[in-house]
């Protein structure tokens, strides 16, 4: 991992960046992951934040696709690969453990070694994980999956535990039979063979000592048994524990052999572990980010500003939430400072929210540069701050006193001395804990030298005065927290570009507090803000009717949406009835026309027998062919009427992609005669008559139907139609859905369905493509932007899908 001058430590714990690698460690299934994970701290550096952010993303669509993927059996094999190079020896367990993990190496490398195109970066990664060649095979054919070492690990191993059998069941055999024998049953215990000090024994009365030669090894706690190796065994039994003793040294020497192999292996198996724990991390990043429904942000450089009046940066964050907050409850937020501004200050009531806010913008902050996606709406954009500084504390947990007051100041201080154009500065009730003419004095100054540096900083405050300074300041907006009056509580939305209110007479009014003290403070106030906060509880007013309004405009345009598409519903289920009904008569017209042409046959040979003139039958074979030809015609679906007025649709363009009926090939037209049209395909152009140009997904018209429309228009309909042709496609449906794709054959599909709905004549379409990291969202909306058929786009209403869903309002011809 690259080196960067850390962030201000203390900020880090101001805003609680150590409970997010927390949640982000959690997500580790590997403890060297976790590690890295809780180790985890943001760059400066734009390039190497948005290596981190690709890396985020490709693990995101990587388990989008592949949820399984993961680091399977690996374990932290550094203790023994340590061992390993000190010439220590490892033990069956330790060589499993070892060869679990690189067999998950070499099946993850061998899954993104097919796919490093669409993984480029996590496929890097996995470069350094195949396994040193054969150490997986050595340790297959030595361990077993139980630790043993196996027969097969040596010749010579393979004798001695032969000779081991052997032995053993000599020595059982033999005191089987003594056990067995009815002279020594009534001397023992029981009749059973067991060990002591790894030698075989059988138990003997205590009574009946000496009467089988044996060597005593152990008696009972009572004392009524001995535990006795009759002489007669003890060759067998020294023969069989000589034997085991060369199985052990046997083993030792394999273990030792194969740790030797490690050991010559152990920088690449280290490489290996932390290859390992690096793309564990990754997917880390990418299931924390799955359930914390996050983003990509945009990471933009820091813009060279001519005169110097911004420091350049950008903070654009869409729909954003804390991290650390119940996701249930709490309210997003969207801050978005324009281009000429750089300074925030945030007023409004206590628990309204503002703490909070400043945590959410730094929190974000970090997590981006950190490479972690945040929770926030897509297209959120952020600079790459050096540093990131932040005064933030609790003023209704702790008392206000001089201590208090000098901690927060010399907090500032440290940060005024610190702060540049490249960092972002957070200050939570500056001047608070002093007089309040004294610290409004101060916040001001503050905040003038903050702007004259050009440091980028929001600034939460109770003081009025910071509201004036705001609003006459360049580069520095108000902003505030809502309040609701009805409730008296909190509604916790961010406004910007309006200061806050001041609540306290309302709030007694509600809480009833006697008129003529609500009286008397009013008249103790400056008419002046009296005015000014009549006024901002006017616009709050007016803002709140707003908000209603479109509310309610957009519930509309969803019912009647629905009602639309219930009325297309409908209007399918006719035509599929009408259709239904005219395919039945069409075919009872064509066996009554077969049956008549067999009837007309048989009074043609009746004639010919008769030798009559044939020629009184034409006209009946003329209505005959007449009718087969009418029966045979192709009952065509029609579209639902458009409603009056709607625009016709536009005849056919250079550009427009069109199909060659006659070769059954597609192509684009370069240009238009009066009844011809020549069409680029490929590298060949051809020249075609326009009846045999075909939209894409446009129905084919028979000969049949063609000459039907032909008899049904009038010769100077049908020589303009030769002229200008109108071509048309069927309607694709309303929505088109993309997610799970990449984003090439993503812009390809929506090419194609843009162009038929624009030709179909939709007013509008749904895109879906999911919400997932955004990354397709974007590239989708960018296309929109672009494309020629396409006059606006919105994200879809929550009842829709939200942001997972973009609504493509097409032009109108």
């Amino acid at each position: 991992m690259v080196e960067f001058p850390s962030m201000d430590d203390k900020s880090l714990h101001t805003l609680e960046y150590h409970k997010v690698l927390e949640k982000l460690a959690a997500y580790a299934d590997f403890s060297v992951s976790a590690d890295l994970a809780s180790a985890l701290r943001p760059t400066d550096k734009l390039e190497e934040a948005l290596e981190r952010q690709t890396r985020t993303t490709e693990a995101r669509r990587l388990l989008s696709i592949r949820s399984e993927t993961s680091i399977g059996g690996a374990t932290d094999i550094r203790p023994q690969i340590e061992i390993a190079a000190r010439s220590g020896v490892l033990t069956g367990e330790d060589l499993l453990n070892i060869k679990a993990t690189l067999i998950a190496a070499r099946e993850l490398s061998r899954a993104l070694e097919r796919q490093a195109e669409t993984y480029p970066r996590l496929s890097a990664i996995t470069t350094r994980m195949p396994p040193p060649p054969g150490l997986i095979e050595t340790i297959s054919r030595t361990i077993s999956d139980h630790g043993d070492v196996l027969d097969s690990a040596s010749p010579k191993l393979a004798s001695i535990r032969s000779e081991m059998n052997v032995a053993h069941e000599r020595l059982l055999s033999r005191l089987e039979r003594l056990i067995n024998d009815p002279k020594n049953a009534p001397i023992l215990q029981e009749q059973i063979i067991t060990q002591r000090n790894g030698r075989y024994v059988i138990p003997l009365r205590a009574d009946f000592k000496g009467r089988i030669r044996s060597i005593v090894h152990d008696q009972s706690s009572s004392g009524q048994t001995l535990f006795v190796e009759p002489l007669a065994v003890v060759e067998l039994n020294n023969t069989w524990h000589e034997l085991e003793l060369a199985e052990r040294d046997e083993e030792r020497r394999i273990l030792a052999e194969l740790t030797d192999q490690v050991g010559r292996f152990a920088g690449t198996l280290i490489g290996i572990v932390d290859a390992l724990a690096e793309m564990d991390f990754c997917l880390a990043c990418a299931k924390y980010a799955e359930d914390l429904k996050a983003a990509e942000p945009v990471l933009v450089p820091t813009r060279k500003m001519r005169d110097g009046s911004h420091p350049g940066t950008t903070l654009k964050l869409y729909y954003a939430r804390h991290p650390l907050l119940d996701p249930a409850s709490v309210v997003p937020i969207d801050l978005v400072l324009d281009e000429s501004t750089y300074a925030l200050v945030i007023t409004g009531p206590n628990t309204g929210g503002k703490t909070v806010t400043l945590k959410t913008v730094g929190l974000l902050a970090l997590m981006a540069q950190s490479g972690l996606h945040i929770p926030v709406q897509s297209g959120s954009e952020l600079s790459v701050f050096e540093n990131i500084y932040a005064d933030i504390g609790d003023e209704q947990s702790i008392e206000q006193s001089l201590s208090t007051f000098s901690g927060h100041i010399t907090n500032i201080v440290r940060i005024l001395k610190k702060a540049d154009r490249r960092s972002l500065v957070l200050l939570d009730e500056l001047g608070a804990g002093t007089d309040p003419q004294e610290g409004s004095a101060l916040a001001r100054a503050i905040m003038a030298h903050l702007v004259e540096q050009r440091v980028t900083n929001l600034v939460a405050t109770h003081y009025p005065e910071l509201k004036a300074f705001a609003h006459s300041t360049p580069g520095v907006v108000n902003a505030s927290m809502e309040f609701d009056l009805k409730t008296l509580r909190p509604t916790y939305h961010l406004i910007i570009g309006l200061p806050g209110r001041s609540n306290a007479l309302a709030i007694c009014e509600r809480l009833h507090v006697p008129d003529e003290i609500i009286t008397a403070a009013r008249n103790m106030l400056n008419p002046s803000d009296l005015k000014a906060e009549d006024l901002l509880d006017e616009i709050h007013r007016q803002r709140d009717i707003a908000r209603r309004l479109r509310s309610d405009a957009d519930r509309q345009r969803t019912d009647a949406e629905k009602l639309r598409l219930q009325w297309l519903e409908k209007m399918e289920k006719v035509e599929d009835e009408r259709q239904a009904l005219l395919e039945k008569a069409r075919h009872d017209a064509e066996t009554e026309v077969f049956e008549l042409r067999g009837e007309l046959d048989e009074v043609r040979r009746e004639l010919s027998r008769a030798r009559q003139p044939l020629e009184a039958l034409k006209p009946l074979q003329q209505q005959v062919s007449a009718l087969e030809e009418a029966a045979q015609a192709p009952v065509v679906r029609r579209q639902p009427e458009k409603a009056a007025g709607a625009p016709a649709p536009r005849p056919l363009r250079v550009g427009d992609k069109v199909k060659l009926r006659s070769l059954h090939l597609d192509g684009v037209v370069t240009a238009l005669g009066e009844s011809e049209v020549e069409v680029q395909i490929g590298n060949l152009r051809v020249r075609s008559r326009l009846t045999d140009i075909q939209r894409p997904n446009e129905d084919e018209q028979t000969p049949a139907t063609q000459a039907a429309g032909s008899a049904s228009s009038s010769p100077a309909d049908r020589d303009s139609a030769a002229a200008r042709p109108q071509i048309f496609a069927p309607s694709p449906g309303m929505e088109l859905d993309l997610r799970g794709q990449r984003a090439e054959d993503a812009l390809d599909a929506l090419d194609r369905y843009i162009d038929n709905a624009y030709l179909s004549g939709l007013p509008f379409v749904r895109i879906i493509h999911g919400k997932g990291t955004g990354k397709l969202r974007q590239v989708i909306r960018d296309a929109l932007r672009h494309s020629p058929h396409v006059d606006r786009w919105q994200s879809g209403q929550e009842n829709e899908g939200g942001d997972g869903v973009t609504v493509a309002h097409l032009v109108k011809d």
